[in-house]
């Protein structure tokens, strides 16, 4: 069983857009380490902060509600034959509670020592009602007045994402593998004013059968800035060329040359299989330029079900030769069917 979001929030599956914000903004509260001292703090409001990403995005709580956390995060969503979108969570719920509240350290705001006058010790959150006396702020955690600091609040955009190609050869879609790699980045210092370059790994789980195309997006983990929300970084699959094979959906293509000869008089090829196997096949009948023959359950995993897997199709290709000698062209005349 994955995990259950709404359970996580405390809502109902049909809950609004308004429920889960309500939600989110109720238990991050609740729950934020700088807080609430127990022990399981810090792994609760990671859990809220993720059950807030999917949740609060229509296409991410589309495709839970129907295929749940695994196909959610690349196990088993159809994708019919477009690419799949594979979720992971950034794993700063920090960012996630910085971006809902808003300002680079919001939680001053609420906890900060001397916050609306008193003193930071004297302030508690109630299992019950975990704003206390912050009912002079809105939803998106900013005053009711209308004022955050000089200026009053601004509405952030988020910069457009951020795409790159991730290339990944054939053995690595047919076995599965783990690929890290290093981001750098500007985030703001806790000042909200001035930046630091900061570099991050991110990690991406191939799984097995993966298509060209398939997407893995890292929410927010661009460039940060003082008036923008942080782009989404996007790895898009793209396949490395092979030397032998080249792959159609699920399918590994295997291209054989033979001889005009062997074309038409018959011949044993052996073919070689992605997983390092051969196979030998024999041809009897006339090989026509282009002609395919399938070796059925030797191509790639399937990305629904990876324990099946596609084929492995031997396409032909006929050299013909530059000139032919006179006396041989005789003998073909007399023999080929005009």
């Amino acid at each position: 069983m994955g995990k259950d979001y709404y359970k996580t929030l405390g809502i109902s599956k049909g809950a609004t857009d308004e429920d889960i914000k309500k939600a989110y903004r109720k238990q991050a509260l609740k729950w934020h380490p700088d807080k609430n001292k127990s022990a399981a703090a810090e792994d609760k409001f990671k859990e809220i902060a993720e059950a807030y990403e999917v949740l609060s995005d229509p296409k991410k709580r589309e495709v839970y509600d129907q295929y749940g956390e695994e196909g959610l995060k690349g196990g088993s969503v159809p994708s019919g034959d477009g690419p799949g979108n594979t979720y992971t969570f950034h794993g700063d719920p920090h960012a996630t509670f910085a971006t809902f509240f808003g300002g680079s350290n919001p939680f001053d705001m609420f906890f900060g020592r001397k916050a609306n006058g008193r003193d930071d010790d004297d302030m508690e959150v109630d299992g019950n009602d975990p704003f206390g006396s912050f009912t002079n702020f809105n939803m998106n955690g900013f005053p009711r007045d209308g004022h955050v600091g000089p200026g009053g609040p601004q509405r952030r955009k988020q910069d457009p994402a951020i795409i790159h190609e991730l290339r990944v050869s054939l053995e690595e879609v047919f076995h599965g593998c783990t690929k890290r790699l290093k981001i750098s980045r500007k985030r703001l210092n806790p000042d909200g004013r001035t930046m630091r370059n900061e570099d991050k790994i991110l990690t991406i789980e191939i799984k097995r059968g993966w298509k060209e195309g398939t997407k893995i997006t890292f929410p927010r983990e661009g460039d940060e800035s003082t008036n923008t929300i942080p782009a989404d970084i996007v790895f898009v699959i793209k396949d490395k060329p092979h030397p032998h094979f080249r792959r159609e959906g699920s399918n590994i293509v295997y291209p054989v040359r033979v001889s005009l000869r062997q074309s038409l008089c018959g011949c044993s090829v052996t073919v070689s299989t992605i997983d390092g196997q051969t196979c030998n096949m024999k041809i009897t009948d006339v090989v026509k330029p282009g002609m395919r023959k399938t070796v059925a359950g030797q191509g790639l995993p399937l990305p629904k079900n990876p324990e099946q897997r596609g084929d492995l199709v031997v396409e032909f290709d006929v050299n013909f030769p530059e000139a032919l000698p006179g006396n041989a062209k005789d003998v073909l005349k007399r023999h080929l069917p005009a």
